[in-house]
């Protein structure tokens, strides 16, 4: 006689980006067990990989390609899932700004996490008077492809390697010109006609693009001085 199948809760969320709901469940045993093997590997990659493939086991509606997801939808999405499935609150080590060594534990509700969107952020780039460049988000392997584990700034190949991959159409009030349609040759060499002003308003895309945010305050124990801190990208909220 075969063992009874156990039903598994689902839940409901909003993609950031897209506005568009999905259903999920929480992580199993198993899933859990491949991000463990992950995270003790230490590798940007692996991870990334690992917390890929554990979202596209736990969303349950069609047509969601993971692989194409933004790195925040990614993060949003991961967080929910961990929250239903090992709990809402999670402790984590915070360094102490005013010392810059003291670590104390805080508490952070997974619910109160919230993604960020920076007020001047538009995907919307004016070129000049006549074309426009429209943008989309990196999405994980995009971002993992891009030297993940870099560690501070991109190599410039890189950097512009991604900045080409972002970049969705390119369009005026008479004509636009999707990048599906172009080499990846053809994106790089448009990106890099870019004189420095029209630049500085790409690095302005990727600099205010949404990603997770919560502030905590927390008291050195030391000193005494008390500080508020603000966490940012999925790294931060690992406890």
């Amino acid at each position: 006689m075969p063992l009874p199948q156990i039903s598994t809760p689902t839940y409901e969320l909003v993609i950031p980006s897209s506005k568009k709901k999905i259903k999920y469940r929480p992580f199993l045993v198993k899933e859990e067990k491949i991000l463990i093997l992950a995270m003790e590997g230490e590798d940007p990659k692996t991870i990334a990989n690992a917390v890929k493939d554990v979202i596209g086991s736990c969303i349950l509606s069609k047509g969601i390609k993971v692989e194409k997801l933004s790195t925040f939808d990614i993060e949003y999405i991961f967080l929910n899932i961990r929250g239903k499935s090992v709990g809402e609150d999670i402790e984590i080590m915070v360094t102490c700004p005013d010392d810059e060594k003291t670590q104390v534990p805080t508490v952070i509700h997974l619910d109160e996490i919230k993604v960020n969107i920076h007020k001047d952020h538009s995907p919307d780039i004016k070129l000049d008077d006549t074309y426009t460049m429209r943008m989309k988000y990196p999405s994980l392997d995009e971002f993992v492809k891009s030297n993940l584990n870099a560690g501070g700034d991109l190599p410039v190949d890189d950097t512009f390697d991604l900045i080409a991959s972002c970049v969705d159409q390119v369009y005026s009030e008479e004509e636009s010109w999707a990048a599906s349609d172009c080499t990846k040759k053809e994106l790089s060499d448009f990106v890099e006609s870019l004189n420095s002003k029209q630049f500085k308003d790409v690095e302005k895309f990727f600099d205010t693009m949404p990603k997770l945010s919560h502030k905590v305050k927390v008291k050195n124990p030391n000193t005494d001085v008390e500080s508020e801190i603000v966490l940012e990208g999925l790294q931060s909220f690992f406890g």
